[in-house]
């Protein structure tokens, strides 16, 4: 055996050593020609040479093992994106002051830094070739729809995950991120849960929440808001005023006059008057608004020029808050704010 290891360690020839190499270096490079010409000195080197190459693909797996489950971030034109048809945001909530601040924050980043997430479109559902290249959304939101249209009224790029999921994982995934975040008013939620049931994407209200992972109870009030008669929910500033504990008088009062309700509702709306949404919801149930929780805040919203505006707040021990939006008061504002106050406190209590 030790004599076919020679021959073949014999066949392994180091390269010549270069006409300039001499004294110290030149005897070391000989010195390890001469180990390579043994057969244990070139298995040695051979194994050596192996190790590295092994130690290196381990290196480049390890690293690989850290990107598992990660998907990389992409930079969209937001045209290219399209809301899902499962939105549930309602147009008054790209209006509020919360947008607004989320719109800043995305102007100065000049991008939105929490990506969102996006799926593929089916070709049937973009052009017959052209996709993205013939002009239409090639992307549709799963979640991030307010992040999206910060992007797309900024015309700033928007960055975002790529996922592949079906309906219902979009659906559950919209409602898990909405819910983790700003979270939708009672009448949004009843319109996504609405939807989904009138489209057969779950076969009944317990199957939903089962889904969600929510209270049955909870569906079944967001949809009665969802399902109030249009000339009710007109009656309100906006649909985004109506609250889970409305559900039950509203639904109460139209099954027992259902044209009082209504002849009630068209007066509210006609009057065109800025009053609180309790007030507005006690005259649409006139003699059952005994059944509201007085703890339910008053809130009216006082609009001025230029699109100022100001909430006011009355709780239920009869205190008062007034706020007013961004950069709505300046310094001049505010000490006629505080002259008035003055003269308020110092005059005799109206009750």
């Amino acid at each position: 055996m030790s004599k076919k290891l020679a021959a073949k360690a014999m066949l392994i020839q180091a390269p010549p050593a270069s006409a300039d190499a001499e004294g110290e270096g030149a005897s070391t490079e000989s010195s390890s020609r001469a180990r390579a010409r043994t057969a244990p000195g070139s298995m040695a080197m051979f194994m050596a040479s192996q190790s590295a190459a092994v130690k290196e693909a381990e290196e480049l797996r390890e690293q690989l093992r850290q990107f598992d489950g990660s998907r990389p971030v992409r930079s969209l034109d937001p045209q290219a994106v399209r809301p899902s048809r499962w939105a549930n945001r309602h147009a008054d909530s790209f209006a509020d002051e919360a947008f607004a601040e989320l719109k800043a924050d995305i102007a100065s980043a000049g991008t939105n830094v929490q990506p969102v997430v996006v799926r593929t479109l089916s070709q049937g559902s973009k052009a017959e070739e052209g996709g993205h290249g013939a002009g239409l959304p090639a992307y549709e939101l799963v979640f991030g729809h307010r992040r999206h249209r910060a992007c797309l009224e900024l015309g700033l790029p928007l960055q975002a995950m790529v996922c592949e999921m079906d309906d219902r994982a979009l659906f559950e995934a919209m409602d898990r991120e909405n819910r983790a975040r700003k979270n939708l008013s009672a009448w949004e939620q009843g319109a996504m849960y609405r939807r989904a049931l009138d489209e057969g994407l779950y076969p009944s209200q317990r199957r939903l929440a089962e889904s969600l992972g929510v209270d049955v109870s909870l569906v079944s009030k967001a949809l009665a808001l969802a399902r109030l008669p249009e000339a009710v929910v007109a009656a309100f500033q906006s649909p985004l005023e109506l609250q889970f504990r409305w559900a039950q008088p509203l639904s109460d009062a139209l099954q027992k006059d259902p044209e009082g309700v209504l002849r009630r509702a068209a007066k509210v709306r006609q009057s065109g008057a800025s009053w609180p949404a309790t007030r507005k919801l006690a005259m649409l149930l006139s003699d059952s608004a005994e059944v509201l929780n007085r703890s339910t805040p008053e809130i009216e919203i006082v609009e001025g020029a230029h699109g100022r505006r100001a909430k006011v707040t009355r709780d239920a021990k009869g205190g008062v808050t007034i706020r007013f939006e961004r950069n709505v008061i300046g310094e001049k504002d505010q000490e006629r704010l505080t002259a008035v106050i003055r003269e308020i406190l110092a005059a005799p209590s109206q009750g």
